[in-house]
């Protein structure tokens, strides 16, 4: 495994244990064309993939039509302005206005371990484990180099692309970056499917599968963030794809704003797919000597349909993306006090709850939004990051010492990144808001988003952050965020750089949570953006866990958590148990279905135990000892998707099985009861056909190959949102 350059061939290509990817360089000018990506291959010589010995040949041989070579070629980093018409990557204006760029290969290296990039959160690996390579490119025109960086992991079937852009000073004292994306796709068309991920506030991450057509098509953000609405996530599905057979090639943006995810189907049967920073609004100077680092992009290949893509990505994330002490061990089960007191609460209430909720077995105790300032509700105060202690006597340390005393942690809800027009803080820095000098910028949520790419601004988030949490013994913080960016204009930036505003602020966001890691590495930090408006990559980086939605309806859940495994490990999923009627829906679900599909994430609590039935917490107890049995088994786990609610509209099925495969947890929920029907007969998958295993509970005894082909029957249950488990457990 590793990275081969084929110097007879000038053949790059690069091996994961069950991959291969093939470029070269063709043509006296230098071109580098896209060969292979696929199942793993022996040889190094593809070249003749690229049809360049086939009419419209390469510029070199075909001296009267380089337009249609460039039109049709499958470039491994397309540009625009020469002749390539398709949708491309790079996109570079000029003093003068012109926008033309050509790459020709210049030189290239191969190293073991993997380089972090500057400002940005990416994968990481050291030299026992992967290999990078980076392949310099240039236009001598415009005196411009970019280093294209790919890196293959010795333990996973992922590759990852970025893009560094740089102006040697050769020719133009500044260039203008229009368009810059992390990584290109071209292909031949095989009827492919597109697979994205799209949704709105509380239905996040809705899987939709469309057929491609020819043109252009896919996702996109232009909200400051990778939004509610869409995924930075593309996949191409051959037909019929299934959770265990077909082949997918998928993309996914390590970056946490404004992206586009795009395919297109072209004249010729050809397919291009692109990622990386939406251009919209997007122009960043480039003066001589600087350089520019687009985000990285994930790449996977799955020839075992969807479930195969998605342990892929499950196992680079948990083992080359989360940092920290957290990502690897059980979190807290928590209580959170946003659904159970909103704005209403003062201590006596809140060690109220905690003490209830203590008695059942919860661990740590989150005050959510209102404990600062004058936030009465969610009209103020939004910068005003001190504590109120008319509500709060004694302030955090007094509450925090008290949770401590019971034997609970202290947990605390954060929004650093905003402020309200109602504010100390906007009074006396109106101009702190990012705004449109003249013009009055739109309200969202009564509050206004604070210039980050400022120094002065982004130090004195950084002191109130620091301040509050060094105040008191604060084991948890849950950072939200909870509206678009729009009215971009910045007082800090010159004229030139207004179009650099939204990828500064998503940076000085990063700045400010790497602060956060090195400064309390101890603290669990959970990601939220109104629910998950950014859930993403790029905040997996800072954080091993991300508030998956603010629905925590468990029936409305099965979609969202479904979409957000399709990508994302388990353990990074915020999923809490929540009371009935449900607040978002107004559904009354069973306590125990509640129970079962929060353990499919981080699992806790949002409510006050105070206010349960006698029987929903007598069940509780018994659902934190099923969240410390089967943790390390969720949280390690192998994931597999049995049966979708979203497509069938009756019920839900996935599956996990520890690595050895000696155990494996079935959760089924039944949506809607139906009356005089059979057991439902479900396909288990990853257990070992070899061996036998014991349904827990009974003397029944299956083989792995019988569960594996011939099923597991599962019987309907009695009435509507119903849900049960089954463990089956190898036998010795």
């Amino acid at each position: 495994m590793g990275i081969f350059y084929d110097e007879k061939n000038r053949t790059f290509k690069l091996d994961t244990p069950n991959t291969s990817y093939l470029m070269g360089v063709q043509d006296d000018f230098g071109y580098l064309l896209h060969y292979y990506y696929g199942p793993r291959l022996r040889g190094t010589d593809a070249s003749y993939l690229a049809r360049t010995d086939e009419p419209p040949y390469t510029p070199a041989r075909n001296g009267r039509d380089k337009l249609s070579f460039l039109d049709a070629a499958p470039f491994e980093y397309p540009t625009g302005g020469t002749g390539d018409f398709r949708t491309h990557c790079l996109e570079v204006r000029t003093a003068a206005g012109h926008n033309a760029v050509e790459l020709a290969y210049r030189r290239h290296s191969i190293q073991k371990g993997k380089r972090p990039l500057p400002g940005l959160p990416a994968t990481f690996g050291g030299e026992l484990d992967c290999t990078a390579l980076t392949v310099t490119l240039a236009d001598d025109v415009l005196g411009l180099e970019v280093d294209l960086e790919y890196t293959v992991f010795e333990d996973v079937d992922a590759i990852t692309r970025s893009a560094l852009i740089r102006n040697t000073g050769a020719k133009e004292p500044a260039l203008y970056l229009t368009k810059v994306l992390s990584a290109c796709l071209d292909m031949d068309d095989r009827d492919f499917e597109l697979l994205t991920l799209h949704g709105s506030w509380a239905r996040e991450r809705v899987i939709q599968r469309r057929p491609l057509a020819v043109g252009r098509q896919g996702v996109f953000s232009e909200r400051g963030e990778t939004s509610h609405q869409a995924q930075p996530f593309l996949a191409l599905l051959t037909p019929g794809t299934t959770q265990t057979q077909g082949q997918v090639w998928a993309m996914h943006l390590v970056w946490s704003g404004n992206f586009e995810a795009q395919a297109e189907a072209d004249q010729f049967g050809q397919v291009r797919a692109v990622l990386g920073v939406s251009p919209w609004n997007f122009c960043w100077k480039l003066a001589a000597g600087e350089s520019f680092q687009a985000p990285e992009a994930v790449l996977v290949y799955s020839h075992q349909g969807l479930g195969g893509m998605t342990r892929t990505l499950h196992d680079l994330y948990r083992g080359h993306l989360l940092r920290g002490p957290w990502k690897d061990k059980k979190r807290p089960v928590l209580l959170n006090s946003w659904e159970g007191a909103y704005f209403d609460f003062d201590t006596e209430k809140l060690l109220a709850m905690a003490k209830s909720g203590a008695a059942l077995g919860m661990e740590m105790f989150v005050l959510d939004d209102g404990w600062f300032g004058d936030r009465r509700d969610d009209n103020r105060a939004l910068g005003d990051w001190y504590v109120n202690e008319k509500k709060l006597p004694g302030g955090l340390k007094r509450l925090a010492d008290e949770l401590n005393a019971m034997g609970m942690k202290f947990g605390l809800w954060m929004e650093p990144e905003m402020i309200s027009p109602d504010s100390d803080l906007y009074r006396a820095h109106p101009d702190w808001a990012i705004q449109i000098s003249g013009r009055t910028a739109g309200l969202c949520r009564n509050q206004y988003i604070l210039d980050l790419t400022r120094r002065e601004v982004l130090e004195y988030v950084w002191g109130r952050v620091e301040a509050i949490l060094t105040s008191a013994n604060i084991e948890y913080v849950k950072w939200d965020m909870n509206r678009q960016l729009s009215d971009l204009g910045s007082l800090g930036l010159t004229s030139d750089r207004q179009g650099e505003l939204s990828c500064r602020y998503v940076m000085a966001v990063y700045e400010l949570q790497e602060r956060f890691c090195k400064r309390f590495p101890n603290v669990l930090l959970e990601n939220c953006s109104g629910g998950g408006a950014r859930y993403d990559p790029g905040m997996l980086y800072y954080s091993p866990q991300i508030w998956c939605s603010d629905d925590t309806d468990a029936i409305e859940r099965l979609a969202i958590q479904e979409g957000t495994a399709l990508l994302y490990p388990l353990s990074t999923m915020g999923a809490h148990v929540s009371a009935c009627p449900n607040h978002a829906v107004g559904r009354t679900t069973p306590m125990d279905t509640r129970g079962h599909v929060a353990l499919a994430g981080t699992f806790g609590y949002e409510l006050d135990p105070r206010k349960l039935t006698e029987e929903e917490r007598e069940q509780i107890p018994d659902q934190i000892a099923l969240y410390h049995r089967f943790n390390a088994l969720l949280r390690t786990g192998d994931y597999y998707r049995l049966a979708s609610y979203r497509e069938n509209h009756t019920w839900d099925c996935w599956q996990v099985v520890s690595r050895d495969r000696r155990t494996a947890l079935v959760t089924y929920v039944q949506v809607l009861a139906s009356a005089n029907r059979h057991s439902r007969r479900v396909l288990l998958q990853g257990l070992d056909p070899a061996a036998n295993y014991r349904l827990e509970g009974t003397d029944r005894v299956f083989g792995g190959d019988t569960l594996l082909h011939g099923g597991l029957p599962l019987e309907p249950l009695w009435g509507d949102f119903r849900s049960k488990q089954l463990v089956l457990l190898m036998e010795d």
